[in-house]
């Protein structure tokens, strides 16, 4: 018989050495460990995410009218413009968080019993331009330019 085809044969009946169970390797089972700890880190995510949603709306839902309506609007634009970004409530205020910092922020006028309600964004917004920019904006009402702006801003400042 053939040498080589005698190796060959021996070689696919021999069980690998290194796998004691006689089923994954060590590789495969600290693979599926990784993947089992990225899926609880997701979950644990997702939970605190919808919690964070459920304090903010809470929170927008104690405010009056026209700031109820104003931050209801911010809120769907913030998600849509940057789905990364979580709710959440900061100081009292509804947030938006990336990495669990703070990004942007909406500051109710009833609240501070100021003339005008505030959009915020925090020094981890990605909004340097030069050697000075606005890291806050007062709001009396939302249009449609406000609204293209605030999304412009916001995915910028994720960006």
């Amino acid at each position: 018989m053939n040498p080589k085809k005698e190796t060959q044969k021996y070689a696919q009946n021999t069980p690998p050495t290194d796998d004691k169970s006689g089923g994954f390797s060590d590789e495969e089972r600290a693979a599926m460990k990784e993947r089992a700890q990225e899926l609880k880190a997701e979950a644990r995510l997702n939970k605190d995410k919808a919690a964070g949603e459920k304090a903010v709306l809470e929170k927008i839902a104690e405010m009056l009218e026209p700031e109820h309506s104003m931050a209801m609007r911010l809120h769907t634009l913030i998600k849509d413009s940057a789905p990364a970004l979580s709710p959440k409530t900061w100081y009292g205020m509804p947030a938006y968080a990336l990495d669990g910092k703070i990004v942007c922020f909406f500051q109710s006028a009833q609240k501070f019993k100021t003339r005008y309600a505030t959009l915020g964004f925090s020094d981890t917004a990605n909004l340097d331009e030069g050697a000075m920019w606005p890291v806050a904006f007062a709001l009396k009402a939302l249009t449609a330019a406000e609204e293209a702006k605030i999304a412009m801003l916001v995915k910028k400042a994720v960006s």
